[in-house]
């Protein structure tokens, strides 16, 4: 994906991991995108700066890119690049854990 999108204070740009077929003991299920759950698991791809403390100096970011974190469910603001992938915007408070 070519994106060319700078995050603001402490937001963070991520490609949500979507999930491979839903599964079940009789076979493969396949549902309607308007079933699934929204993914709460993406990639980072582009970090901001960070926040600024009351005497204006930067709060690092906790998170980098390529970190792969888990985000709440309904949060950040889906956005479609030129090529048609979906990523969202989060603030970094909306991130919940990263994974090792």
């Amino acid at each position: 994906m070519t994106m060319n999108i700078k995050p603001l204070g402490a937001r963070v740009i991520v490609a949500p991991l979507e999930k491979d077929v839903e599964t079940f003991a009789g076979g493969q299920l396949v549902l309607p995108d308007t079933a699934k759950e929204k993914p709460q698991q993406g990639k980072v791809l582009a970090v901001g700066p960070g926040e600024r403390d009351k005497d204006g100096k930067r709060i690092p970011m906790e998170v980098k890119v390529g970190d792969t974190v888990v985000f709440a469910k309904y949060a950040g603001t889906g956005f479609k690049t030129e090529d048609g992938e979906e990523i969202l915007i989060l603030k970094e408070n909306d991130i919940l854990a990263v994974l090792a």
